[in-house]
């Protein structure tokens, strides 16, 4: 086992004081350190003290960094840490687009890095259930899909102020399509590969941010049989004061349904005329985030593949920039290359 004593947290928003503290227990003995773009007189909580600069960084030399930045900055530092031969956790999205995504994939396979994405809802045990038992055939062909996510932005995070975050400037990587790209993910990960898109990105409310509120999107997904394509439609949103987060499968025996506000997975099976449980799990705070952190130092100490990686991230933003594109030409149809 690869003893870690350097780390480096670059960004200490919500995410990054998340996964600081969650560090700092697994390592308690590590020096680890905050790449701050505020300049700040205090010691970061659970951190050994923070940078300004890169050249700071540089010297420092960490194994491992976690970027918890803006999406709009990940590559430009996730870049220069591979060069230095420093293995990353990148938070979702790997960027706002793909531009320089073969850049960071080269840096990895010439330092032989482990690089893994923050698409945390993976290690989601209930979300786990559910693709176990869709990839059993427990409802048999999969027709199509129904995933939902939303909430209202302002109740996101009280302490601070929504006008200000991430989510809602476009020039940090902001908008509901990057925000809540973890289904994109998810769809990919349970039912296959997207072929093709068509999106509507809308403002609805009176929220004063610079980014969609809403996306409409519609997947065609690979399939053995091309006649027949299955199609996930994915509503996400902003705005709503109901928060959900619900997906489900439409199968030619019957449906199953995910639903992680409640941890739970039900079915309805043919002539049953009922929803009936299969599998319940109610998650601590942190449970997601401590199992995917788990997953990285077994990887990194292992070697092994991580179960989500660059690959991965730069199909997401594939298919986000197809939406965008679909939106801008009405919702006509985006096919995707190289699927």
């Amino acid at each position: 086992m690869v003893e870690v004593s350097k780390i480096l947290i670059v960004g200490l928003g919500s995410i990054g004081k998340r996964h600081l503290k969650i560090l700092r227990k697994m390592h308690p003995n590590a020096d680890i350190r905050v790449l701050r773009h505020k300049s700040e007189s205090s010691i970061p909580e659970n951190s050994n003290g923070s940078f300004k600069d890169i050249n700071e960084v540089i010297i420092f030399k960490p194994q491992i960094a976690v970027i918890a930045s803006p999406a709009t900055f990940h590559l430009n530092i996730a870049i220069i840490l591979a060069k230095l031969g420093c293995s990353l956790f990148i938070e979702k999205p790997i960027s706002n687009d793909s531009k320089r995504v073969k850049e960071l994939i080269e840096q990895r396979d010439n330092k032989d890095l482990f690089i893994q994405l923050g698409y945390n809802l993976r290690f989601d045990n209930s979300l786990i259930y559910f693709r176990q038992q869709i990839q059993s055939n427990l409802i048999g062909k999969i027709y199509s899909i129904r995933s939902e996510a939303g909430s209202y932005l302002p109740s996101w995070r009280t302490d601070i102020d929504y006008k200000k975050s991430v989510s809602a400037n476009a020039n940090l990587g902001g908008g509901v399509i990057l925000e809540l790209s973890h289904e994109i993910d998810y769809l990919r990960w349970i039912f296959g590969e997207i072929i093709s898109v068509n999106a509507m990105l809308k403002k609805h409310s009176n929220l004063d941010i610079d980014v969609e509120d809403s996306a409409y999107i519609n997947l065609e997904l690979k399939s053995n049989n091309k006649l027949d394509l299955p199609v996930a439609i994915l509503s996400i949103d902003f705005i709503r004061h109901d928060p959900i987060r619900t997906c489900v499968a439409i199968g030619e025996k019957g449906s199953l349904k995910w639903n992680e506000k409640n941890g739970l997975v039900e079915i309805w099976k043919i002539n049953d005329h009922k929803w009936t449980k299969l599998f319940s799990h109610k998650k601590h705070e942190d449970e997601t985030y401590l199992l995917e952190w788990q997953s990285f130092f077994k990887g990194f100490n292992e070697k092994n593949k991580p179960l989500v990686t660059i690959e991965d991230g730069l199909s997401v933003i594939n298919v986000i920039e197809a939406a965008r594109t679909s939106n801008k030409m009405k919702s006509k149809t985006v096919k995707l290359d190289n699927v």
